[in-house]
């Protein structure tokens, strides 16, 4: 019992960028972390779907997460990755400018989110994260996949 006490206390996180932004998506949901690769588009979709890609034979969604969030778009370069994450049997891509870390935070650590937030609906947002000099936004990837828009 205690052990899993221990596990519930921390999470795991993957730390990424947007803009001059970092946020941060649970580790148990990314599935892997690519570099970027060719997507094929897809007609008539939101324009945060960028389309889709053949990753190791599954035909996987890609969406760009600074369109996804209001954010100007900017080209692909070295640093751009592609997050796959795995959400209530849903495997899906995320464009973000780079993935920095994995860190280990504790929950108490994990605030409210502020009203506005660089920009980004506060949907997007689970909480705010305040680490030593760092300061970081906790997705919902519940509202960022929201399957009645994809």
């Amino acid at each position: 019992m205690s052990n899993e006490a221990a596990v519930k206390s921390d999470l795991k996180l993957i730390v990424f960028q947007l803009e001059n932004e970092e946020y941060a998506i649970e580790v148990d949901y990314i599935q892997s972390i690519e570099r970027m690769q060719p997507v094929t588009r897809i007609p008539r979709t939101f324009p945060f779907v960028t389309g889709v890609m053949n990753l190791r034979g599954v035909i996987t969604p890609i969406l760009n997460l600074r369109t996804r969030f209001g954010l100007e778009e900017k080209e692909y370069d070295d640093s751009t990755r592609i997050l796959v994450v795995s959400k209530d049997g849903l495997e899906m891509g995320f464009i973000v400018d780079g993935a920095n870390d994995v860190i280990d935070v504790p929950v108490e650590k994990i605030e409210p989110s502020p009203e506005v937030v660089g920009g980004v609906e506060t949907d997007y947002l689970r909480g705010v994260v305040k680490l030593e000099k760092r300061l970081f936004t906790l997705l919902n990837l519940e509202k960022v996949i929201q399957v009645s828009e994809i």
